[in-house]
């Protein structure tokens, strides 16, 4: 039984130069209903998540701005896109669809979002494309409702996941792990519970060997009872921001990988899409759905 979040895109909606981004969450599925690696019945779109569980991780005076669209214009261009109603409307839904993803993981093993990964979103503040903290609001969620003791967030995104290390710095229950690379984007790193700074370059051996090296032994050493994994795409050799050289192939044997360590130690995942900027949107796409084949394999 698969299950995939996803939410309305409203690209048309936006500026013509912020439209690119946004294409992959279209293609994707498409992609994987023109495959045939999911069918119509694999996809659910959610409600928009109630403001208690956004209030539980983010502060009620930058949900107010978000919701009135009146953030300071510095933030909104720290933000990177112009705040709308459907802009808004939509960032509920994706994190909803987090929290549901995490309900169906705990049941069934795996919950994919299309969309998701908002990593850059700090309590009081947005930056980055990411307005509100997706896998902050689960996370907050899961535990508040007692489905899980200990989450550990695996953020394999290029850039460091630093709104969610200052989101739960200090809270035992929540363990960050974020690998990315040294040079890249916040220039000005925050402190996860465990960050791995890669050099500008580093190609398939060298991510894949420190990537096989430190999670089992992470796993072990914490023992989470859920998994958040964001699987940012930015990491590949393509990118224009990613600055690593990870292929395609690379970073397919990534999430497998990923995805291994989950049925291994018996623990629920839910993969949150992250970043992904090559210049040719069918890179982006591909490896975005190279995930999504792979949990289909593993987990379907």
């Amino acid at each position: 039984m698969f299950y995939i979040a996803f939410s309305p895109v409203y690209a048309l909606s936006l500026p013509e130069g912020h439209r690119f981004p946004m294409l992959k969450y279209e293609l994707i599925p498409e992609q994987l209903l023109y495959e045939g690696t999911c069918t119509p019945a694999d996809f659910h779109e959610p409600a928009p998540v109630n403001d208690d569980w956004v209030l539980g991780v983010h502060t009620s005076t930058y949900v107010d701005q978000l919701k009135t669209l009146s953030a300071p214009a510095a933030m909104v261009r720290r933000i990177g896109f112009p705040l709308t109603s459907e802009l808004i409307q939509r960032e509920w839904i994706i994190t909803q669809g987090t929290i549901d993803c995490a309900l169906h993981a705990l049941a069934h093993g795996v919950g994919m979002n299309i969309a998701g990964g908002t990593h850059h979103a700090y309590p009081d503040r947005g930056e980055g494309f990411c307005l509100l903290n997706d896998v902050g609001v689960a996370s907050y969620y899961l535990l508040t409702n007692r489905k899980a003791r200990k989450i550990l967030v695996i953020d394999l995104d290029v850039h460091q996941g630093n709104g969610t290390a200052v989101m739960f710095a200090g809270d035992e229950r929540v363990f960050t792990f974020s690998m990315h690379g040294k040079d890249n984007y916040p220039l000005r790193k925050e402190h996860s519970d465990l960050d791995i700074e890669l050099a500008t370059g580093t190609s398939d051996d060298a991510y894949l060997t420190t990537l096989t090296q430190t999670l089992p032994r992470l796993i072990e050493a914490q023992k989470p009872d859920f998994l958040f994994f964001i699987s940012g795409v930015d990491i590949l050799s393509t990118d224009r921001l990613g600055k690593l050289s990870v292929s395609r192939e690379g970073c397919r044997q990534r999430d497998a990988f990923v995805f291994d360590q989950a049925i291994r130690y018996g623990l629920p995942i839910v993969v949150s899409m992250g970043g992904g900027y090559s210049p040719r949107i069918a890179d982006i796409v591909d490896a975005h759905c190279n995930t999504f084949r792979i949990a289909v394999s593993k987990f379907g």
